[in-house]
């Protein structure tokens, strides 16, 4: 069964007709990117496909549930505990420390205790190298740094799916390869992985790549699981760019 499924799906805003009659699986494990123009519709999905944002028609399921019949507490409650979230802006909080803006959300939700989630936390931040700087300010550590904690704080409650938003937008290249690899790794371990980006070289990291133009999905291209030991990613890469200019991208 699809982790997330959608059926006739639209947003509209205003007379604005942003998504127009989605349909899209995602399956346990899967590693996904939504690529398309500005405009097209990349953010707006995921936005409404987490729950974050009300739909104007359609289905959302996600692990059986339809998204639809949930109070905002509930959604809330869903997104805590079984979805994670990396965007561009990381949205933490500069009076906090690292450790303690990755365990914020779930501390003050009362799900564990703090000597757990300090735990947890540590063990997050041993995996993605910055464990070093658990007791540092945001101030105090580079964007790449900054975009790991980012990633604990997503993994904090061992999520089904990650959601990412042009997350590497604001890293240089040798940032954002770091940043892929820890999330490949994730993938690998059985988080879904479901990301909006314009960078080539991040979602030909992707099992499966979507194209979106003016609010529909026109095209996929399924490349596969990618295996770092394989050695495979420059074949990868030159696939996508072929596929992604007969789309006129």
């Amino acid at each position: 069964m699809p982790i997330l499924e959608t059926k006739g799906l639209n947003k509209e805003y205003a007379s604005n007709h942003v998504l127009k009659d989605i349909h899209l699986q995602i399956w346990p494990g899967e590693f996904v990117a939504v690529m398309g123009p500005s405009g097209s519709g990349k953010s707006t999905l995921l936005y409404s496909v987490s729950g974050m944002d009300k739909i104007s028609s359609g289905s959302v399921m996600f692990e059986g549930q339809e998204l639809t019949d949930l109070s905002e507490q509930e959604l809330a409650e869903l997104r805590l505990n079984r979805m994670g979230f990396i965007f561009q802006q990381m949205h933490l909080l500069k009076n906090l420390n690292i450790r303690d803006n990755i365990i914020l959300s779930t501390y003050l939700a009362k799900k564990s205790k703090r000597s757990s989630l300090n735990k947890r936390a540590n063990e997050l931040m041993k995996r993605t190298g910055i464990l070093a700087l658990a007791e540092r300010d945001i101030t105090q550590v580079s964007g790449g740094q900054l975009q790991r904690a980012a990633i604990c704080r997503a993994l904090i409650n061992e999520p089904a799916i990650i959601f990412g938003d042009e997350l590497t937008g604001a890293l240089n290249s040798k940032s954002a390869g770091e940043m892929m690899g820890i999330l490949n790794e994730i993938n690998s371990a059985g988080t879904a992985v479901l990301i909006a980006t314009h960078d080539a070289k991040v979602a030909a990291n992707a099992e499966r790549v979507m194209y979106m133009l003016d609010g529909n999905i026109t095209a996929q291209l399924h490349l596969g699981k990618y295996n770092e030991a394989m050695g495979n990613f420059r074949n990868r890469e030159e696939r996508l760019a072929a596929w992604l200019l007969k789309m006129g991208f």
